[in-house]
C-alpha cells in the first residue's frame, strides 16, 4: 500500500509540474522564448533525461538482483530446515520435541511473513500463532529454544555423537542462513535517493510543459510518460522490499520443507 500511494504521488506531482510549465510559458517573455534559449533549454535537459535512464536503469538492475539473492537464500534457508529435521529424526524419540519447535518455527514464518495468504497448520491443523515477519523477536526464541533442545541430548553411541555435531552445525548454518535473509530483505535503496531523483524527474517534466505545444496529444503523451515513469518508480521500491506488494518472494520453498518436515 505504501509503494502504490508513493507511486500515486509521484504521478500528480510529475503531471503537477507539467502543468506549471504550460501555465508559466505564456508569461515569459519573448527573450525567454527565443530559439536560441528553447535549444539551450533542450540540451539540458537532453543531459538530464539520458542521466535518469541510466540511474532508473541501474536502480531496476540493483533491486532486481537484490530480490533474485532473497528468493535464494530463502530456497537455502529452506533446505537447511529439512536437512536438521531429517538429523534429528535419525536421532530417534529423543529429538521429537526439536522437531516439533523446527516445525512450529517453519509454519510461524510463513504465517507471519506472508500473512495475505492461505495460512499453514501445525500439529493437529490448527493455525500458527502470527508472531511477526522473519527475524521478529518471538521467532528468535523459537529457534533458541530448538537450539536448547538440541544441546540437550545425550549421545548413547558413537552414531548419536557423530549427529549431535552434525546437528549443532547444521543449526549453526540455518542461523546464519536466517540472518542473512533479514539482513537483506530490508530496503537497500535510500528515501532521499528517491527525494533527489523526484527532483530530478519535476525539472524535466516541467521543461515538458514549458516546451510541449498545447493540445489533446501533447497532454496525452505527457501524462502516459508520468504513468510509466511513476510505475517504473514502484516496480523498483516494489522489489526493494521483496516480503511485501505485489512483486513478492513466494513461500513456496517454505512450505514445501514445511511438508518434508511433517513426516
Amino acid at each position: 500500500m505504501t509503494e502504490s500511494l508513493g507511486a500515486v504521488f509521484l504521478l500528480v506531482i510529475l503531471l503537477g509540474s507539467a502543468a506549471f510549465g504550460l501555465f508559466v510559458r505564456p508569461f515569459l517573455s519573448e527573450a525567454h522564448r527565443s530559439r536560441e534559449t528553447t535549444d539551450f533549454v533542450q540540451l539540458v535537459v537532453t543531459m538530464l533525461v539520458t542521466f535518469v535512464a541510466v540511474v532508473l536503469g541501474l536502480l531496476t538492475s540493483s533491486a532486481k538482483a537484490s530480490f533474485d539473492q532473497v528468493a535464494n537464500e530463502l530456497k537455502g534457508l529452506s533446505v537447511a530446515l529439512i536437512q536438521l529435521d531429517r538429523s534429528l529424526r535419525q536421532w530417534g524419540s529423543d529429538a521429537d520435541t526439536a522437531r516439533q519447535l523446527l516445525r512450529d518455527y517453519t509454519a510461524a514464518v510463513i504465517a507471519g511473513t506472508w500473512q495475505q495468504e492461505k495460512p499453514v497448520g501445525v500439529g493437529d491443523g490448527a493455525p500458527p500463532a502470527v508472531p511477526g515477519p522473519i527475524g521478529s523477536p518471538a521467532l528468535g526464541d523459537l529457534l533458541s529454544r530448538v537450539e536448547l533442545d538440541i544441546r540437550r541430548l545425550e549421545p548413547q553411541n558413537p552414531m548419536q555423537r557423530r549427529l549431535a555435531i552434525t546437528c549443532i552445525a547444521q543449526f549453526e548454518r540455518l542461523m546464519q542462513l536466517q540472518w542473512r535473509l533479514v539482513e537483506d530483505s530490508g530496503g537497500s535503496i535510500s528515501t532521499p535517493f528517491y527525494v533527489i531523483l523526484a527532483f530530478w524527474l519535476v525539472v524535466v517534466f516541467a521543461s515538458f510543459g514549458l516546451s510541449a505545444p498545447r493540445n489533446l496529444l501533447s497532454c496525452v503523451t505527457v501524462t502516459l510518460g508520468a504513468l510509466a515513469i511513476a510505475s517504473a518508480i514502484y516496480v523498483i521500491v516494489d522489489l526493494d522490499r521483496p516480503f511485501d506488494g505485489i512483486f513478492s518472494v513466494s513461500s513456496q520453498p517454505l512450505r514445501d520443507a514445511l511438508t518434508q518436515l511433517g513426516r
